[in-house]
């Protein structure tokens, strides 16, 4: 279970062997059992024994930011890495090996975006055709990318990039294609927004890094040492790596909210300068739909587990892969 602190003024202390969560409307009782993380986002608190007795706890505390993103986090001593398994981490990074694994991260998303497109329903001729066009180009590059060669990850990092980028743009004209007018993208954007898919989207990817963040965290592995993203300085890069295999997860979340209209002109705001940011309800709608999906239960090599189980399982194999590197 998550909680959610994102109302501005809302509080979060602790009495006895329970949380409680102040708000304009009262005071609300939680138990820590079965609590895995509390997120805050800025205009709420967190009192200092709150903090300590979710350390205690081995709940990790997380703040976000306006659009999402990790900013910082608080977590139990218990996590964290040991010496072997960064040792083979930086030796893997290194290795033949780290070039077929992001080889095979990058196929899995676009094979993800494949699938994503393929389940559009097609209600004219013209959209049908859409997809078969957009999938059989991506089928290209993911081609493309399964036959890169290299030593290390620098030999083909460009190539694979371009590849990447070129069937993203495809994948994402495709989706404006099926969205409804008013939601409607111009064209795939990062931070700031200038349309409200792409702040659903923003912000979707910004729960998803955090989620990622931790269970790699837990799992021992240190996010800072990035396998395909190194260059920026002091960020989880291999977080970037990661988020690429469970990405298509937060596009059909958005996808879904926007193709049912869920979100109206009560969710965001629109700023003097023309970026869209989700306000307290539009950010309600959609880490609750969020953690909905992401907590169902769907079945991977023959084991039924939900998607957030997916996230530690894989975390935790990747650890095992470092330590058997080093």
């Amino acid at each position: 279970m998550e909680l959610v602190l994102n109302t501005f003024g809302t509080s979060l202390t602790k009495d006895n062997d329970c949380f409680v969560v102040i708000t304009s409307d009262g005071k609300q009782r939680i138990h820590p059992e079965g609590l895995k993380t509390i997120t805050i986002s800025k205009g709420a608190q967190i009192s200092s024994d709150a903090a300590l007795f979710a350390i205690e706890n081995e709940i990790e505390v997380l703040f976000v930011d306006q659009s999402g993103k990790p900013s910082g986090r608080i977590w139990s001593h218990k996590f964290g890495s040991v010496s072997t398994i960064r040792r083979g981490q930086l030796d893997f990074s290194f290795s033949p090996e780290a070039v077929k694994w992001i080889i095979e991260i990058i196929g899995i998303k676009m094979e993800n975006q494949q699938a994503l497109l393929l389940s559009l329903t097609a209600s004219t001729s013209f959209a049908e055709e859409l997809v078969k066009k957009s999938v059989s180009r991506i089928e290209d590059y993911r081609k493309k990318v399964s036959t890169t060669e290299g030593e290390v990850i620098s030999d083909i990092a460009p190539t694979l990039r371009g590849w990447e980028g070129a069937a993203s743009k495809t994948y994402f004209e495709c989706l404006n294609g099926f969205i409804p007018e008013e939601f409607r993208m111009e064209g795939r954007q990062q931070h700031p927004a200038t349309d409200i898919t792409n702040c659903l989207l923003n912000y979707a990817y910004g729960i998803l890094y955090g989620k990622i963040e931790g269970a790699l965290i837990r799992a021992g592995v240190d996010p800072y040492i990035g396998i395909f993203h190194r260059d920026d300085y002091n960020r989880p890069v291999l977080v970037f790596d990661v988020i690429e295999k469970y990405r298509v997860w937060a596009d059909y979340v958005v996808l879904s909210l926007v193709m049912q209209k869920a979100i109206n002109e009560d969710c965001y705001s629109v700023r003097d300068d023309g970026s869209f940011w989700l306000e307290p309800l539009g950010k309600r709608i959609l880490i609750q739909s969020f953690n909905d999906y992401v907590d169902q239960v769907v079945t991977l090599r023959g084991i039924a587990r939900s998607r957030n189980s997916q996230i530690t399982l894989y975390a935790q194999e990747l650890a095992q892969i470092f330590k058997n590197f080093a």
